[in-house]
């Protein structure tokens, strides 16, 4: 399985995770009460301000809200703003054709990628349709393809939805629906060192054994961590920033902007 390779900068790499940033085709489309093309475009604005250098940007799905050509276009054309290669992987409003589409011609889609002594694996979990996610048989095959393939790489997995209990009844009950099934093929391999995904809008940091889980905010609106049903959170949007280092640690954190004010939308069902 050929992966495109980047080069290090001296023993670590830094990547930054932008996620569902649901984009509109138009410009001031809003999710819940909230300008998501003018949201991204101030955590862009955070990440290149905070980070001196930026390796490589990951986009873990619900890039667009609608689904068009021209939510994705625009998303593309925002986050070039950081001058670092990018990957994308679909999540559950995303259209696969519309990505393909709008990223015609570039590597976004390209699911493996080498860096800095890691490799990172993009997987799409999404089910047309559905809200939920599942891995297909191909995505296990890739995933484990790609695991044997570089056993002297760190990797890092990225998926849309989440296959780990985040304690939240209504968001649980639309994640990964297999996660069985992952973890079956992570176990048989030593050099998975995290799973990062996007979906629940929110932060989320824990360890199953030596894998570090991650989940991030949302380019836009939050959801309140813990909820029962369906709530909107009031802190800001944000990105995760990753600092890989060639020995297989991982630091990171994350980073949120200031200063947005939105009303709550809640006429709008779900998200």
């Amino acid at each position: 399985m050929p992966g495109a390779t980047l080069t290090a900068v001296e023993d670590s790499v830094l990547l930054v995770q932008l996620t569902d940033s649901h984009l509109f085709a138009e410009a001031d489309g809003k999710l819940l009460g909230m300008n998501t093309c003018d949201s991204l475009e101030r955590v862009i604005e955070l990440a290149i301000d905070e980070q001196p250098r930026i390796d490589l940007v990951l986009a873990t799905g619900d890039l667009s809200q609608d689904g068009s050509v021209a939510s994705y276009q625009r998303f593309r054309r925002l986050a070039e703003r950081i001058e670092a290669p990018a990957r994308w992987c679909p999540g559950n409003h995303d259209e696969l054709a519309s990505m393909r589409e709008a990223s015609r011609g570039s590597a976004l889609l390209e699911p493996v990628l080498e860096i800095g002594g890691w490799r990172v694996v993009m997987l799409d979990t999404l089910v047309a349709g559905s809200v939920y996610g599942m891995l297909r048989s191909d995505q296990l095959d890739l995933l484990d393809q790609a695991l044997t393939e570089a056993p002297a790489h760190h990797h890092l997995i990225c998926l849309h939805h989440h296959p780990v209990s985040i304690g939240s009844r209504w968001m649980d009950s639309i994640g990964l629906r297999n996660p069985d099934a992952l973890f079956e093929v992570l176990d048989r391999h030593s050099n998975v060192r995290a799973l990062l995904w996007g979906h629940i809008h929110q932060e989320f940091d824990h360890w199953r054994n030596d894998l570090r889980l991650l989940a991030s905010p949302s380019t836009g609106v939050q959801f309140t961590p813990r909820s029962e049903d369906f709530q909107v959170d009031s802190v800001a949007p944000g990105y995760r920033w990753l600092r890989l280092y060639a020995d297989g640690r991982l630091n990171t954190g994350v980073s949120r902007v200031s200063g947005i004010e939105f009303e709550i939308d809640y006429s709008v069902k779900g998200y």
